[in-house]
């Protein structure tokens, strides 16, 4: 795949690191577990949106706009990196925040909604689960054009096949460096939401005829409809992309056993591999997607659907900054 066709700001000057979780691997007892530490790409807090944003801003770019408008949930690492794109630019920002827990936004709350100010968002809109969140982004544009401005509207988590190609990107680093490591991997798992990240993966290692296969674990969605969103997308990139074959359904496998009650809801699994990431590895995950999307993997070790040996790669796709807002709940006292 020729991704240089695509124009691309850079905001991660070098490859993250994948590094080989030894510790949580021997007191999990079962294969040796990898993480690729997305967590660590640019922009303020790093995640996996900085990968997506690295193309939706360049098209933003080229179309001549001076805001950026996206939507995302009450503590939305995607809003939080697409208004430190546009810092960086020297953008503005309008964000849609959706509340998935009715009453769930508080603006003087800790973690990314602190961040959201710090940043100097230019106005938030508050809109409800279930609200017609293109028409509330649309509506923030046609405000904006009514004052001679130009927005850019980049869907949640912005997952298109534009954004989506940034994973796709990341799929063939995944690869490049696992060659340079010698390292042979079995498996995958990354958490699964707006669908963008879990697409592009599947798209960019199908496109390198990889043979590995990836789990997503849900952090929001029933499997059904969680594995149609993903299996969708990633028709759409790997036509967006050229690629002469189709995304095969089978391919695609979305758990929902770790979502819990519901959206960024707490879960006493999420809990527990939150704090044996940080006591045992040093690695900060999030409440909402890696925090789940780890108890995944871990309740898969424990059942025994991976080999001892067997090498499976976690992909850290960020969201520590929502830890501050979860104190409650995480907190040994």
């Amino acid at each position: 795949m020729n991704l240089a066709r695509f124009s691309r700001r850079r905001y991660t000057p070098h490859a993250t690191p994948i590094q080989h979780l030894k510790h949580l691997s021997a007191h999990l007892g079962g294969p040796e577990i990898y993480i690729k530490r997305d967590d660590l790409l640019g922009l303020s807090g790093g995640g996996n949106k900085t990968r997506k944003l690295e193309f939706l801003v360049a098209e933003a770019l080229a179309q001549g706009a001076d805001t950026l408008i996206t939507v995302g949930a009450v503590q939305s690492n995607h809003c939080r990196l697409t208004l430190s794109a546009a810092v960086h630019e020297g953008l503005k920002c309008r964000l849609v925040i959706e509340q998935r827990v009715p009453g769930s936004y508080k603006p003087q709350a800790s973690g990314n909604n602190f961040l959201f100010d710090l940043l100097g968002v230019e106005a938030i809109t508050v809109v409800n689960s279930g609200d017609d969140l293109a028409a509330a982004m649309q509506a923030v544009a046609d405000d904006l054009a009514g004052q001679g401005r130009k927005g850019y509207v980049i869907p949640g988590g912005g997952s298109n096949p534009l954004g989506a190609l940034g994973y796709v990107a990341c799929a063939e680093e995944i690869l490049a460096q696992t060659f340079d490591m010698g390292l042979a991997l079995d498996h995958m798992v990354c958490a699964s939401g707006s669908a963008g990240t879990h697409s592009g993966l599947l798209v960019g290692l199908a496109g390198n005829n990889a043979g590995l296969p990836l789990t997503g674990i849900n952090v929001r969605r029933p499997r059904p409809e969680q594995e149609g969103n993903v299996h969708d997308l990633a028709v759409r990139t790997a036509a967006f992309v050229g690629l002469a074959e189709p995304i095969a359904r089978e391919t695609v496998r979305c758990l929902d056993e770790w979502v819990g009650p519901g959206y960024s809801l707490p879960t006493p699994e999420m809990v527990e591999a939150v704090r044996l990431l940080a006591q045992l590895e040093g690695v900060l995950l999030d409440p909402v997607y890696t925090g789940k999307a780890m108890a995944g993997l871990i309740g898969l070790v424990r059942r025994g659907e991976f080999a001892k040996g067997e090498k499976v790669l976690f992909l850290h796709t960020g969201g520590s900054p929502a830890l501050y807002a979860y104190q409650d709940v995480l907190s040994a006292a």
